[in-house]
């Protein structure tokens, strides 16, 4: 065989070969730039005498934060305002994720009605926030509805409640010796109701006969916790708020600020929300609900049974998405100085120590950690709902 038509060996021939050089070059290229603004970044900090590290966090902060679920003061460290605002952060993005769905699957499901009034009004509403900046939604409800609010000596009173322009005024819980028993109770009925689930799917797959068994297990959450409320003898008082000359005394209060990011991220991403669900329900073809409906199914069974089911595969992934959003754009909370990550870390903070590398860091780190725990906990979802041939 002449020189020719023997085959070429050469390694670049060989494709397995050839991507791991290109990764190899690739790697050694991003370790290169990595390295070099490390060191510029490293060079200029010394040039200009600015420090590196987190010591700052042990010192006073020296400034109050208007929210905290936990204790905190002026005299406070850097740390513990970090804490405060993490926890603000986490408090309004979960609290927002809950009530969107739920804005979300009502206003969706109201789309989809034979009531015709009904269904406009819910177009209405989605049509009209999911085309306004989130941020001058803030501003409406911030500045143009609870600024407009009675001072407080001329509150709104709904029974235990009061409503004003410093914020809405509640009961404030006292919990009192005894209350870990009803605690525990609590847990030990959420166990006792995920064990009457899996029974109960078990006997209907053995069977067939169906068991109301989520309605059973919301009574058994509430009858065993009530049972060791009773028990410990009733370990809890409320100190409800009262209307003085000037100002609301007792109660706890959910400031303006809370409230206006609430309502705003809520009602803007339920709109999207309700398309969603919209879109989800329609996915599922017509002749599954005629089916049920032949063999005698009730319409809200139906509902629950056939189609929300099927449904839950389409709405899943883009309903991920709009999570995230809701848990990032409660960074616009910075612009009614509600005291999240970006107004206290990245403002107040970051002015005060100078400390702009750390600073920025973490709040990319928290963000960063969210949007993944958030994003694992739906994929798991997804997973657990998706379709499973055989």
């Amino acid at each position: 065989m002449s020189d020719k038509t023997k085959p070429n060996n050469s390694m670049l021939n060989d494709a397995g070969t050839r991507a791991l050089i290109f990764q190899v070059l690739l790697l050694s290229v991003v370790v290169f730039v990595g390295y070099f603004l490390f060191t510029n970044l490293q060079n200029n900090l010394d040039n200009r005498g600015i420090s590196t590290g987190f010591a700052f966090f042990n010192e006073p902060a020296g400034f109050p934060i208007l929210m905290h679920l936990i204790e905190y003061t002026d005299s406070g460290t850097y740390g513990r305002a970090f804490a405060v605002a993490l926890i603000n952060t986490f408090v309004i993005s979960m609290l927002g994720i809950v009530l969107a769905t739920v804005i979300g699957v009502i206003v969706g499901l109201a789309r989809l009605s034979n009531n015709w009034l009904v269904a406009r009004l819910a177009t209405v509403y989605v049509e009209t926030l999911r085309n306004l900046p989130l941020l001058l939604q803030m501003f409406f409800w911030y500045f143009a509805v609870l600024a407009a609010l009675p001072a407080p000596r001329d509150s709104y009173e709904f029974g235990d409640f009061l409503l004003n322009k410093r914020g809405i005024y509640s009961p404030n819980p006292s919990f009192q010796d005894g209350f870990g028993l009803v605690v525990m109770g609590f847990i030990l009925s959420i166990f006792a109701a995920m064990a009457l689930v899996v029974w109960a799917k078990k006997r209907q797959t053995r069977t067939g006969l169906w068991f109301p068994a989520y309605w059973s297990s919301l009574g058994l959450i509430i009858g065993i916790t009530f049972l060791a409320f009773a028990i410990a003898g009733f370990p809890l008082e409320f100190d409800l708020p009262q209307k003085s000359r000037f100002n609301v005394t007792g109660g706890m209060v959910l400031p303006p600020e809370f409230v206006a990011v609430l309502v705003a991220l809520a009602t803007y991403t339920g709109a999207f929300i309700a398309e969603i669900v919209r879109a989800g329900i329609l996915s599922v073809n017509w002749g599954q609900t005629e089916a049920a409906r032949s063999l005698g199914l009730r319409d809200n069974l139906t509902q629950r049974l056939i189609v929300l089911p099927q449904a839950l595969r389409v709405i899943i992934p883009p309903l991920t998405s709009q999570y995230l959003n809701l848990a990032k754009n409660s960074s616009l909370g910075a612009a009614i100085a509600y005291p999240e990550l970006v107004s206290v870390v990245m403002g107040t903070t970051l002015n005060q120590t100078g400390q702009a590398i750390e600073t920025i860091g973490l709040c990319m780190l928290v963000y960063g950690s969210l949007s993944l725990t958030i994003s694992m906990f739906m994929n798991w979802y997804n997973k657990k709902m998706s379709l499973i041939e055989r």
